[in-house]
């Protein structure tokens, strides 16, 4: 089976961005572009966690919801949610009221506080676990690696929840610290280009 579609322009792009409407947009703009701002990073995280035994399309399709409910993924609000917080997401039918990942998103909010006490920003400790380019396997063949083992180890020493290597892998894959389009997609090279322009966070 062809790993590429073509898409309304003639041109290539990865197979997965045909499977649901919303996707080609997200594909094209967002997947694997890299992202240094740390409320997008923590938003991601989470939202992959919420994904967990779920599909990306159902968890896209209420983003803007969950961005709502969780004031834009600021952590450092986030970190301060209450008893009656919880409770009010619980009720939320427009995310996903799943109690432990909520709660996780919760206890992360936290946690990342006190990384980012500790290492600067978000962005500059998870930058640390960019693989080398040149080990790279080839795209799409795999869903975890030995960078998102070593950062799931690390979040989850660090007292996080909701942070498997499959879903750090799945994260690195969409916040751009690797380029996993497939060879032939027409926004591969795109990315390419972002990649090597982009500033890695040091601090």
């Amino acid at each position: 089976m062809s790993t590429t579609i073509l898409g309304s322009d003639g041109k290539p792009r990865c197979r997965w961005c045909d499977a649901a409407p919303e996707f080609l947009h997200y594909h094209d703009t967002e997947w694997g572009f890299p992202v240094s701002d740390d409320h997008r990073l923590f938003e991601k995280l989470s939202l992959e966690s919420f994904q967990s035994g779920l599909s990306w399309r159902t968890i896209l399709a209420k983003r803007e919801n969950f961005r709502a409910a969780f004031h834009d993924f600021d952590f450092d609000r986030i970190a301060r949610f209450t008893q009656r917080d919880l409770n009010r997401l619980l009720k939320d039918e427009s995310i996903v009221r799943h109690r432990g990942k909520i709660e996780a998103v919760i206890n992360n909010a936290r946690r990342t506080q006190e990384l980012v006490k500790r290492e600067g920003s978000l962005a500059a400790f998870i930058w640390r676990y960019e693989p080398d380019p040149e080990q790279l396997a080839k795209p799409q063949t795999v869903s975890t690696s030995a960078e998102s083992l070593a950062l799931s180890k690390d979040l989850k020493k660090q007292g996080w929840k909701f942070v498997g290597p499959t879903t750090v892998y799945a994260f690195m894959q969409a916040m751009g610290l690797i380029n996993d389009h497939v060879e032939d997609c027409v926004i591969r090279a795109k990315v390419e280009r972002a990649r090597k322009s982009f500033r890695r966070p040091a601090h």
